[in-house]
Parts: structure tokens; C-alpha cells; sequence
């Protein structure tokens, strides 16, 4: 059976150490079980999990890697692995696999403290521990600064309900995200990103801005209120709405999108999702006079909302054709994802309101963005914290992978 051995060593990171210790190594013909690197700081710890033949000493290659190590300043370890011990590890091979991914404009120690526990209360392990935002210099303030921390996880969680539900009472008494999805092929695969329009890609309801400028906001923000806290049905509540419209030139509509701001994080995000091949679509129960004024400056690929009857320049208070809610915009999202060859798990949808629960519930990965309770509950994510860039730590991405947009 010959020895296994874990070696690690440490100090200030220098290139060339894996050169020179492989180098040893493969003087002794020793087979590496594992290898793992970590450099925090400029602080190297590196592992290697090995193997020595039955007819090879192992005193001369420690010797050797003692040497070496000392002479570039280096500590380093020898910790005896049994056979028993080896079987155990390798059994634990093809376990489920969590990420839990942690943003927030700032992440403490008590935050890792609080999302540790939990994981370990659940039964499971922390393998590797990433971050994925940038250094952040020390004072840096405003409204750009991202933090984000990546945890992968093996094992099955004792209750996964109550694990995602600790997660969202962390997230709430914190002020911060904590995402929890499957490690699986589709999780590093995604090729779509749906998104509602309202108060997710804008900062605005564009019908309640309407309505301010016919006169009628303030009764019209209370019925759109209620409709998303899914307390009205959307289509019967959004033509009690236009109704109030009726008469409103159409040069209005030109007016409000003016004043209209994206939110923060969008062009960043789409123009990144855009650089990796991802396709993007616009499915909103609001309307497609903003939605393709939006497609023009952001390039989404794909934009479905109401159509606006208009007739001698003036709105009539209806729509052409049937009226997106939520469940057409779970019926687009599909034909979408068809017609592009998509599989339904390769999709994110993101929005904030009730009826986009069907379309986040349909997508791979459903994430509510800046959302009512309701639907922060029904959702796979939800990001509060961050802008809408978040999204790009859930598919992984670091901030060095990224490029940033105006």
C-alpha cells in the first residue's frame, strides 16, 4: 500500500514553488491524491495529498521537501493519512453540492459567522471558500462598493425549507443576500436572462408616472400597489388603471421616459451577459413603447409587454391584443427558450412583483430583485442589497472577470 501523506506548506507567496516541489516529488515517483492553493494576503498555503510506493523510504523526501522549504523561507507540515481515513474521503465523492454566495455592500465577520452556523447546523461541509468581488480599498464608500463571498458546500441538508428559510432571517437582520443553489452542470450553463421592466430593469412604474401626468397618480399608484402585493388580478387591475389614462397625448409617453433611470447595475450587467453569448429578453406587464425604447439602448435581444391602443394621438385607455401577466410571461419565457434551443434550467428570470412569480418559478434560477415579501418567499434568490449586477456573482463570475459599463 506504500505511506499517503498530507504536505502543506506556507508562507509569502513566490513564483515557481509548485515547479520546485513537484519537481521533488516526482524524483521519489509519488502520486498526488489531491492538491489545493490558497493565497490570502500574499500568504500562500499550498497541499499536496500523496502517495508513496511500498518500495520507496519516505524519510529521504521529507528530508528533501524540509530542505527546500527552509531554504525559501517556507514552513512546512506532515500529517499521516490511514487507509481508513483515505476510504472515508474518497467515499465522499459525488455528495450533493451547495453554493452559497453571500453579497452586501459590505460582509463581517458576523455575517460568515451566522451562514457558517447555519451550514453546520444542516449538516454539511464548507469545502472552499472564494470571493468574487474586488479589492476594496480601506474607507472606500458609495453606492458601487460589492462584496460578495462564495461558498461551496457538500452534503445533504437535513431540512432544505428550513435551511433557506434561516438564510432569508440572516439576510433580513443583516442587510444582506445570501443565495443558496445546486453545484450542478446547469448552475455553470446558463444562457438566458429574462427580465420584468417595472421598478427591476427601471427605477420607475411607468404607469404610475403616466398617471401623475394625467392627474390621476394618486389613485392609480394604489390600485398598482395592491396588484403587486397580489392582492388584485393583474389584468383586471391594470385595465381599471389605463382607463383613467384615456385621453393622454402620446407625446406624454416621450416626456416620461426622459426622466426614467435604469437601475443601478443594469447596463452593467446586461453588457457582461451580452460579452459571454448570454441572450436577454424584456417580458413586462408594463408596455412596449418604453420596452423597445430600452431594447434600443441597452441591446436585449428579445422585448414582450402591452401595446398601447393609440388613435389621433392620444391614448384610449386599452391595449392591443391579450395583456401580459403572469401567467403569459411564464408562456412567453418558454417560447423563448425554445426558440433559442434553451433548456428551461439553462434560464434566469428576475423581477419584483407577484406576477412574475410564475416566470421566476418556471426559470432555472428565479430571483427576486428588490421584492414584496411575497414574492422574496416564492423565489429561488433575492437580491436586496446589491444592484442588479449581483446576479453576476450567482453565475460565478468575479469582478476581474468583468467589465464595468456606464
Amino acid at each position: 500500500m506504500g505511506e499517503i501523506l498530507l504536505v502543506t506548506i506556507s508562507g509569502e507567496d513566490r513564483p515557481g514553488l509548485t515547479k520546485i516541489l513537484t519537481g521533488i516529488l516526482s524524483e521519489y515517483r509519488v502520486d498526488i491524491l489531491d492538491i489545493g492553493q490558497a493565497v490570502i494576503h500574499s500568504t500562500l498555503s499550498l497541499g499536496f495529498l500523496i502517495h508513496i510506493p511500498a518500495d520507496a523510504a519516505s524519510a529521504p523526501l521529507l528530508k528533501d521537501i524540509l530542505f527546500t522549504a527552509y531554504e525559501l523561507g517556507f514552513n512546512a507540515k506532515f500529517t499521516p493519512v490511514s487507509e481508513k481515513d483515505y476510504a472515508t474521503w474518497v467515499s465522499a465523492q459525488g455528495k450533493p453540492r451547495h453554493i452559497v454566495t453571500i453579497l452586501g455592500r459590505t460582509i463581517g465577520a458576523e455575517d460568515i459567522h451566522l451562514v457558517s452556523e447555519v451550514i453546520a447546523d444542516n449538516g454539511l461541509n464548507i469545502d472552499v471558500i472564494t470571493r468574487l468581488s474586488g479589492r476594496i480599498p480601506l474607507g472606500a464608500e458609495g453606492l458601487n462598493r460589492r462584496a460578495c463571498v462564495e461558498l461551496s458546500v457538500r452534503g445533504v441538508p437535513k431540512d432544505l425549507g428550513n435551511l433557506r428559510k434561516s438564510f432569508l432571517d440572516i439576510a433580513a437582520l443583516r442587510g444582506i443576500d445570501i443565495a443558496l443553489q445546486e453545484d450542478n452542470v446547469f448552475r455553470r450553463n446558463r444562457r438566458l436572462v429574462a427580465f420584468d421592466m417595472d421598478s427591476t430593469l427601471i427605477q420607475a412604474e411607468v404607469i404610475d408616472e403616466l398617471a401623475a401626468e394625467a392627474g390621476v397618480g394618486e389613485e392609480v399608484r394604489k390600485v398598482t400597489e395592491a396588484a403587486m402585493r397580489g392582492e388584485l388580478d393583474f389584468p383586471g387591475s391594470l385595465r381599471r388603471r389605463l382607463s383613467l389614462l384615456e385621453g393622454l397625448p402620446v407625446a406624454t409617453l416621450d416626456k416620461v421616459y426622459e426622466r426614467i433611470q435604469l437601475t443601478e447595475g443594469a447596463r452593467r450587467l446586461i453588457s457582461n451577459l451580452k460579452r459571454f453569448g448570454y441572450k436577454t429578453a424584456i417580458i413586462s406587464g408594463g408596455f412596449t413603447y418604453f420596452g423597445k425604447k430600452l431594447q434600443a439602448l441597452l441591446g436585449v435581444d428579445y422585448v414582450f409587454a402591452n401595446e398601447l391602443e393609440i388613435v389621433d394621438g392620444r391614448l384610449t385607455g386599452k391595449v392591443v391584443g391579450p395583456i401580459v401577466d403572469g401567467p403569459r410571461k411564464a408562456e412567453l419565457l418558454r417560447e423563448i427558450a425554445q426558440a433559442e434551443h434553451i433548456d428551461l434550467q439553462q434560464v434566469i428570470a428576475v423581477g419584483d412583483g407577484a406576477n412574475d412569480l410564475p416566470m421566476l418559478a418556471l426559470a432555472g434560477m428565479g430571483v427576486a430583485f428588490n421584492a414584496k415579501p411575497v414574492v422574496r418567499q416564492g423565489a429561488d434568490q433575492s437580491i436586496s442589497a446589491l444592484g442588479l449586477d449581483g446576479i453576476l456573482y450567482l453565475i460565478g463570475l468575479k469582478d476581474r472577470e468583468t467589465l464595468d459599463a456606464g
